[in-house]
């Protein structure tokens, strides 16, 4: 009698957990990369909201996809051998949600509904399984060419995940292939964790705006053509928020050409504009707050970036246990500038303070720019601190830029490639209030004839143990 009280109990458990899993073929799903699975997908997720919510599955098969349509209490599993495919049938896509509001920020920042996969206002939304998302029918522009609009505001899919303004959100394990114009974008989020995600695509990675209360961590993001894991601070939400509380952890941002990391033959994209890298900005206008970001490794990857241009704060940044090989452009770069691209009755101005870096090691780093820290002249970077600091250049910078004006942030776009060549090759740093550096050392494979160190209206400088080559007619220090 017993045995029999518990196989009947044990048939319950298993009842119970089979009825919150909603497998999307039992809903007329074919998985056969042919038919539309779209339909058959959301109608799994309107079914398990109604009973409360649950796991929708996608087991082994490849499932051609418009929108998908993510509810509260959801959890989209996609099993080893899934592959989501976003389908190239533009009418599959839900159109992209009004926006009342001047536009101050890009297209893919401003729509959510014209994506693979979007949720708006819901809670305990999860994304997890070893299964791929293939946003091959994604566009990646805002852009019009050759005479055909790409991405943006005009209802085609441009982002393989979007979520605006949920709570309690999880993305795990999945991998993302050309992911459109994000693969993933967080905006006014609150509460979340995206961990273990493997990302190869042709625009940005994951990009976390307006949120707070949200970690990345164990991720590997490969961006050939733009940014890996950005945080910004836009008016997607029609107003100034700020992203703050946000991790950083054990990440990988690289620049491979596009499905070179997936494929395992890890072939170096030619540099461009920007390949890979960890950055704040640009949209910064609800600026950035305690923010952490540890132990992370870029490779052929353009450098660690902290902008601040358009009249948020950027405060109480702590950067720590960097690894950095084969860096486009620079190492690190810290500015702020007044591109202020927001309501014109907004007159506060940008800030930026209370930011440590410490622990890193860079090798072969590009010649053009030495560390960058720009702050304004009417408006210094306060507070600014390096530590325990290692950079080898490659060499070769000219005695000619020693006396080289270089280029005031202003107004123009926050990107060292267009101010050209810093007039030190290792530290450069202008309009700032306190800058302590400790055990900073610099190397060069080839000679460079620049200065090693140039400090233009610095107060409150305490540099100890910097060290480097200083080649003949250079400097080691320069004050102006």
């Amino acid at each position: 009698m017993k045995k029999l009280i518990s196989i009947f109990t044990l048939l319950c458990v298993v009842v119970a957990v089979a009825a919150e899993t909603y497998n999307v073929r039992h809903f007329g799903a074919k998985g056969d990369g042919v038919h539309l699975d779209s339909k058959a997908i959301n109608a799994a997720i309107d079914t398990a909201v109604a009973n409360g919510g649950g796991t929708v599955l996608l087991p082994a098969g490849t499932y051609l996809s418009g929108s998908i349509r993510l509810k509260s209490n959801i959890e989209l599993h996609l099993e080893a051998g899934a592959v989501l495919l976003a389908t190239q049938d533009k009418a599959a896509y839900d159109e992209s949600e009004p926006f009342d509001f001047p536009e101050y920020q890009d297209g893919g920042h401003t729509y959510f509904h014209n994506s693979l996969i979007w949720a708006e206002g819901q809670e305990n939304v999860s994304i997890t399984g070893r299964g791929m998302i293939d946003g091959k029918g994604l566009t990646k522009k805002d852009t019009e060419k050759s005479g055909q609009v790409q991405g943006g505001s005009i209802g085609t899919g441009d982002k393989a995940i979007a979520l605006k303004q949920c709570r309690n959100i999880l993305i795990r394990d999945i991998t993302i292939y050309r992911g459109g114009h994000f693969a993933i974008i967080v905006t006014g989020c609150e509460r979340g964790h995206i961990d273990n995600v493997t990302i190869d695509t042709n625009r940005d990675g994951i990009d976390i705006d307006c949120c707070k209360y949200l970690s990345v961590t164990n991720c590997k993001v490969n961006t050939p053509s733009d940014d890996a894991i950005v945080l910004k601070s836009s008016y997607a939400l029609k107003r100034a928020v700020a992203t703050e509380h946000i991790l950083i952890n054990n990440c990988l941002v690289t620049g491979y050409k596009l499905g070179t990391f997936l494929d395992g033959s890890y072939q170096p994209e030619i540099v461009n504009w920007v390949c890979g890298r960890i950055k704040l900005g640009t949209e910064s206008n609800g600026g950035y707050k305690n923010i952490n970001i540890s132990n992370c490794n870029f490779m052929y990857s353009s450098g660690l970036a902290l902008e601040e241009v358009d009249q948020g704060r950027m405060e109480n940044i702590v950067v720590s246990n960097l690894s950095m090989v084969h860096v486009h452009h620079y190492p690190i770069y810290i500015t702020t500038g007044c591109r202020n691209r927001g309501p014109k009755e907004v007159t506060d101005i940008s800030y930026g303070g209370d930011i440590m870096i410490s622990n890193v090691v860079a090798q072969d780093c590009d010649s053009l720019a030495s560390i960058i820290i720009t702050g304004m002249k009417d408006e210094p970077l306060r507070n600014i601190t390096l530590q325990n600091i290692s950079i080898e250049y490659r060499g070769g910078g000219e005695a000619a830029l020693r006396d080289k004006a270089y280029r005031e942030q202003g107004t123009n776009y926050p990107e060292p490639r267009w101010a050209g060549p810093t007039p030190a090759y290792g530290l450069f740093a202008r309009h700032v209030d306190g800058l302590r550096a400790r055990d900073v050392h610099f190397s060069t494979l080839r000679p460079d004839y620049r200065h090693r160190v140039i400090l233009e209206n610095v107060g409150r400088a305490d540099l100890q143990n910097i060290t480097g080559p200083v080649e003949k007619g250079a400097k080691a220090l320069v004050q102006r």
